[in-house]
């Protein structure tokens, strides 16, 4: 019988037991990743690295990499995931509950003060400033995170190879996510590349348990129910835009496979034109205000329930509608980690489902690649389109549009990366107050 995973605790000196991180540990250092957490999920991928791989014992290379490459595979927004189950490795179900609230709840914070302001004032220019800066200094973390990853997960050609494939196929040619990281993993299931290495867990890792089909059912129905029967309840007694808002992102959080940027077209359709909650001047300030908050991108649905409440009815629905959307857009993100994380370890013991998993893991190099590229072009350019040839798909921008001061806060945010020597709230402070500083240049610069 094959052993159920690398991190069994017979790999472990039997006379020393594992070290176990402390609730204070877990807050203080889950709380600062929700309040770093800026820039979509590559950044947030980066910022989690850098705070649970290189700074702490707490996740070893390949762990950390084969959790991302499983919340990948998962509906929902994945850096929220991966979050939620280092959470739940360290110190169980509890640990990945608070994991999950502390990386959400800053951001849905900040979101909920971001659309009262947004209401009666406006677009808010000096916030947007202050974004911007924040913005170009998240170019520059990605990037050298992604520089770590690479020489980490890409070892051999072959690695190279399946990044590049997976980079190329979402950049040039917009293929579904789903199918490019199935056939990576089929790819590594036909190939079985490489050996299965034994590993020694770093010292607060706690190994997976092994758990029953009976534990499983039980976990889905427990948080199946916490998800769907609140929503249920608005169906019934609570009204039909409350009922509306929960069941539209309830099934959005469903089909969001490949993160927030896989589905923000179509929420962005459905929620001007099928409901008109929001109008589409309304919806791509929803977008902008959310990607340079705290949290996971796909906290614009919180956005655009809020707006959309304030406008039927006030303050009361205006918190309702976003405590709504929260609630529909999140918890399932629980239901499929503490499902499935169980399996993953003893999955990865495997040989063939370890080959695929290692091919999926390096693909995903080239989908956060992807990412990062995307959110650049976004950052340096006032206008990106989508250049169209044969089954070439892929964002181009409108050169005379390059925002030549969000140029010069990048290149300003490589040398305070230089300087401050990766002190991230340092640096996010700093370049915060540059954007700020952008408001006072004449627009002709």
């Amino acid at each position: 019988m094959p052993p159920s995973g690398p991190q069994e605790t017979h790999d472990e000196p039997r006379n020393q037991p594992v070290k176990t991180v402390s609730w204070r540990e877990m807050w203080r250092t889950f709380g600062k990743i929700g309040l770093m957490s800026f820039g979509g999920p590559a950044a947030q991928i980066a910022v989690m690295h850098r705070e649970l791989v290189e700074k702490r014992p707490w996740l070893d290379e390949e762990s950390f990499l084969r959790g991302l490459s499983f919340c990948m595979l998962l509906p929902g927004p994945e850096a929220m995931q991966l979050c939620t189950y280092t959470g739940w490795r360290l110190r169980g179900v509890l640990g990945g509950v608070l994991a999950g609230l502390l990386f959400v709840l800053p951001g849905a914070l900040v979101i909920a003060a971001l659309v009262w302001l947004y209401a009666v004032f406006g677009a808010l220019p000096p916030v947007q400033a202050a974004f911007l800066g924040i913005k170009a200094a998240v170019v520059v973390i990605v990037l050298q995170a992604l520089w770590k990853l690479s020489h980490k997960a890409l070892k051999h050609r072959r690695d190279w190879g399946l990044a590049g494939f997976g980079f190329i196929a979402l950049f040039a040619f917009g293929l579904p996510f789903p199918l490019v990281i199935l056939a990576a993993g089929l790819f590594g299931l036909m190939t079985m590349a490489g050996s299965r290495q034994s590993h020694t867990p770093p010292p607060f890792t706690k190994a997976a348990p092994t758990i029953g089909v009976q534990h499983t059912l039980n976990t889905v129905l427990i948080w199946g129910g916490l998800w769907l029967l609140p929503l249920i309840c608005l169906s019934l007694f609570g009204g039909s835009f409350l009922a509306s808002i929960g069941w539209f992102f309830a099934k959005l959080a469903v089909v969001t496979f490949g993160g927030a940027y896989a589905v923000l077209a179509y929420m962005s359709q459905a929620v001007v034109q099928q409901h008109q909650w929001i109008n589409a001047g309304e919806m791509i300030d929803a977008l902008g205000l959310a990607e340079t908050t705290p949290g996971p991108l796909i906290l614009v649905t919180q956005f655009v329930a809020m707006l959309a409440g304030l406008k039927q009815g006030g303050l009361a629905l205006f918190l309702a509608a976003g405590a709504t959307a929260l609630w529909a857009t999140f918890m399932p993100c629980f239901l499929w980690i503490f499902a499935a994380a169980p399996y993953v370890e003893r999955l990865a013991a495997l040989p063939r489902l370890a080959s695929a998993l290692k091919a999926i893991t390096a693909t995903v190099t080239g989908v956060i690649l992807n990412l990062m590229v995307w959110f650049t072009l976004h950052v340096l350019f006032e206008e990106v389109t989508q250049l169209q040839s044969g089954p070439l798909t892929m964002p181009w921008p409108d050169l005379t549009s390059l925002n030549i001061a969000a140029l010069g806060l990048t290149l300003a945010a490589a040398l305070a990366a230089c300087v401050l020597r990766g002190r991230l709230l340092g640096q996010l402070a700093v370049m915060a107050l540059a954007g700020l500083g952008t408001q006072s240049i004449p627009s002709i610069l």
